[in-house]
């Protein structure tokens, strides 16, 4: 399989200042540890599918609803939308032309959060109907353990991270364990995915439709962008999980700023 079928897509992440931050969220706040290893994955299949990130450069969108999968597979049965839809939501929250043909203008991380906030995503066989998110919140990415939680209380952290050329092997799938290849760190393009696990060795990515492992150096080395998304039916199936220590409705409260209208 020729390394042109994993396609990229992320375009470099914003600075909006009115998305809270999770560090002034947990401020003073004690919180009781979390386990030391989560995988929200068990259970689900092995190939969760590309929606459309072998031929587009639609990661950010695709990454929205491999999120979706692992919050439906651990709150009931998962889900796995038409590749129409991402499709559809790659074009309205990030103006990709079909007409023009190639792989689209990419998306920025935040702009697709705001628009799942105020829109959703499209949903269903015709993508009538729309999932919207509560609320998202970023996380400092050089905090480890504020990380580890977000994927622990969300079911999934939403990143963005610069991709080193050893990733990307010519002619080569990407490898199984993403690492640090000194000598091969150069950028060869933006990437989004959820991650959907941790352990001490690293945390479990979906990317291009597989299952994957960052360590944390390679984590460290090249993510700079995380965001915990609250989605109200995975806390409403997890009633004793704690939201990034509040409340779904204080974090509601939060994406005033951001909401239209």
């Amino acid at each position: 399989m020729s390394s042109k079928t994993f396609k990229l897509g992320r375009t470099p992440r914003g600075h909006d200042s009115r998305i809270p931050h999770m560090s002034a969220l947990l401020a003073g706040v004690t919180l009781p540890p979390i386990p030391a290893s989560k995988d929200w994955t068990v259970g689900m299949p092995a190939n969760l599918g590309m929606m459309l990130n072998d031929s587009l450069g639609d990661c950010t969108c695709a990454a929205v609803y491999h999120a979706r999968q692992v919050w439906t597979a651990n709150t009931g049965t998962m889900v796995t939308e038409p590749d129409s839809d991402v499709e559809m939501l790659y074009e309205q929250a990030c103006g990709y032309n079909p007409s023009a043909g190639g792989e689209g203008p990419g998306g920025n991380e935040q702009s697709v959060l705001t628009y799942l906030l105020n829109t959703g995503a499209p949903t269903g066989a015709s993508g009538a109907t729309r999932d919207k998110i509560s609320a998202f919140v970023e996380v400092d990415p050089r905090n480890q353990d504020d990380v580890q939680r977000t994927i622990y209380c969300c079911g999934v952290a939403y990143i963005g991270f610069n991709v080193p050329e050893s990733l990307m092997p010519p002619g080569e799938q990407p490898p199984q364990v993403w690492t640090v290849v000194p000598g091969k760190t150069k950028s060869v393009g933006g990437h989004a995915v959820v991650l959907a696990g941790y352990d001490a060795n690293g945390a479990k990515v979906i990317s291009w439709g597989q299952y994957y492992t960052m360590t944390w150096q390679f984590f460290s080395t090249f993510v700079d962008e995380v965001y915990a998304i609250a989605d109200d039916e995975w806390f409403a199936a997890n009633s004793s999980m704690d939201p990034l220590g509040t409340n779904l409705s204080t974090l509601e409260s939060l994406m005033q700023a951001l909401k239209q209208g």
